[in-house]
């Protein structure tokens, strides 16, 4: 038993063939071919709860990754991220199939009016009876802006400045518009809402105009949790001020110890509860019952990884084509419109901060797996609570099965550290994770909006 309160776990999956590890979709011992099939889900969700995970965490992307050689022609032989399916719509679905599960999904606040988001929120929340979250993305690629029908993606800083602006028309409709008392249930009277506790929102903004009430009743958390995976200036700013939850994909302890640092200090800046946001590291396990199984699995892991599959991806995510970078230049060298968390986290996570691009596209392209007995891991996973990580979001190689090896050889050694909790406990997502309330708490920007 260590000293150390449990880690959080989330499923990082993904509405596609081939989502983070690419190249494994074509072994025979995975259904991500099956991903159009409810059962394929339903099944994993139950693996999921049975191994005490926290959430499903749904990624998503919208455009095609057609930066590497000029065109998305990589991306769609490798399945990679294309075809890929709504993942809100798994929501509902797997809410009824579990009873604990969080379910978080990823949608760009390009994509979509506020004003019509926000029910969409509220919806699932009802459904879930509070286990939905929200993964708050700002978009990357330069073909979503393009299917979008904008004039070309917005720059990197003005996407965090529509952001900004879409979470703040999202709170005034989730937490100002309804009074908690609205709804009154008077069959007597025949009354269902009071209008008088009804109001509605007045927002002129810079890329928004929002002028009516929000169209659903109060929803348990009423704001879903709150994700978000930006580790840029901008995108460490908009955490501080609006995450609850933040993906990392740092490279090392001490690089998330950076980043950690770094986020809580700036939410107390901003008037939060440096405990009011949890981080979760991104990382692949590969667990053998023996060291020799593990190697053979890691093994077995890189003979399938597609290289190919991960340039295109990685290309589209920096918006550079990586068949043209000079693989010996210093990352701090790179200038991009895309994804520049990546590249600072780099920065922050090699030891002597000298790496080349290529041994920073290397030590990415295994994605950081931890491979080994679950003694070994159980090990590697508390260096990274040691560090301040509060949560792991885990990758998988095959799906169920990485999710299966976890939940019936790496839990139970967990458990017996303190490092996973033995049993779920009540209440909405929120509550879980933080023991506490089921709404934002008051610190949180999104509870200023609050009447009464």
């Amino acid at each position: 038993m260590t000293d150390l309160e449990p880690l959080r776990f989330n499923a990082f999956a993904m509405n596609c063939v081939s989502h983070i590890n690419h190249g494994q979709w074509a072994r025979d011992d995975t259904r991500q071919t099956s991903y159009t099939d409810l059962d394929t889900w339903v099944d994993l969700a139950r693996t999921l709860e049975r191994g005490h995970f926290d959430a499903l965490f749904l990624a998503d992307v919208i455009g095609t990754y057609d930066t590497f050689r000029g065109g998305r022609e990589t991306a769609v032989r490798e399945g990679l991220q294309i075809p890929v399916n709504d993942p809100s719509l798994l929501v509902a679905a797997l809410a009824q199939a579990t009873e604990h599960l969080g379910l978080a999904f990823t949608q760009s606040v390009l994509q979509e009016p506020p004003y019509n988001f926000a029910r969409r929120l509220s919806t699932l929340d009802h459904l879930t009876k509070g286990r939905v979250a929200w993964n708050v993305v700002t978009s990357y690629l330069e073909s979503a802006a393009k299917g979008l029908g904008l004039d070309g993606l917005p720059l990197h800083d003005e996407r965090y400045d529509r952001a900004e602006e879409y979470t703040d028309v999202l709170y005034q409709l989730l937490e100002g518009s309804w009074e908690e008392g609205a709804v009154v249930r008077d069959r007597a009277r025949g009354v269902y809402a009071d209008p008088d506790r009804i109001h509605d929102v007045h927002h002129e903004g810079r890329f928004y105009r929002v002028n009516g009430p929000h169209l659903s009743e109060p929803s348990p958390q009423r704001t879903p949790l709150l994700f978000q995976a930006g580790s840029s200036e901008r995108g460490r700013e908009f955490a501080a001020r609006n995450a609850e939850a933040v993906f990392l994909g740092a490279i090392s302890p001490q690089g998330a110890r950076a980043q950690v640092d770094d986020v809580r200090a700036r939410a107390v800046a901003h008037g939060r509860d440096a405990g009011d946001i949890l981080f979760f590291q991104g990382l692949t396990l590969i667990i053998g019952s023996t060291e020799e199984e593990a190697a053979r699995k890691l093994a077995a892991y890189r003979d399938n990884t597609s290289l190919d599959g991960f340039a295109a991806h990685l290309s589209g995510s920096l918006q550079l084509d990586l068949s043209q970078v000079d693989f010996d230049a210093p990352v701090g060298e790179i200038d991009t419109n895309g994804v520049q968390g990546f590249v600072r986290s780099l920065v922050e996570g090699a030891p002597d901060k000298t790496w080349t691009f290529g041994e920073a596209l290397r030590a990415r392209a295994w994605t950081r797996p931890v491979a080994g007995v679950p003694e070994r891991i159980a090990d590697e996973l508390e260096q990274w609570r040691r560090a301040g990580i509060d949560g792991i979001n885990l990758s998988y190689v095959t799906t169920p099965g990485s999710f299966a090896d976890f939940a019936d050889h790496l839990a139970p050694v967990l458990q017996k550290r303190g490092l996973l909790k033995t049993e779920y406990t009540e209440g909405t997502l929120r509550q879980k994770l933080f023991g506490r309330g089921d709404r934002l708490p008051a610190g949180h920007p999104g509870a200023r909006h609050r009447r009464g």
